[in-house]
């Protein structure tokens, strides 16, 4: 990888830098000794991007099976902890059903 100033890639050029990472060339671009951006193909995004995507629904699925009691709570139960019942629920969304079609 090479790596120029921004001052050498102005000289060098926008489309020599395109090229360059069309050819699988990257560059890397600095301000005062320090990389703030880097030149690469739009194949090499993609596959980071992929790769980014691919790590994080890994890491998803590790803490979920990492935090898992295998605990499960069912509708009933869930109805009962907010004081609900199938009678009112149905109730209800008989009553949206009915503003709905108003």
């Amino acid at each position: 990888m090479t790596t120029l100033s921004i001052t050498e890639a102005s000289r060098a050029g926008l489309s020599a830098l395109v090229a360059a990472a069309e050819e699988g060339r990257d560059t890397s671009l600095s301000r005062h000794g320090k990389v703030v951006a880097e030149v690469v193909s739009a194949k090499e995004i993609a596959q980071l991007r992929h790769d980014r995507d691919t790590l994080r629904d890994a890491a998803l699925v590790m803490a979920r099976f990492a935090t898992d009691s295998g605990v499960r709570t069912t509708l009933d139960q869930a109805m009962e902890f907010f004081d609900l019942n199938r009678a009112e629920l149905e109730a209800e969304n008989a009553e949206e059903g009915q503003s709905d079609n108003s």
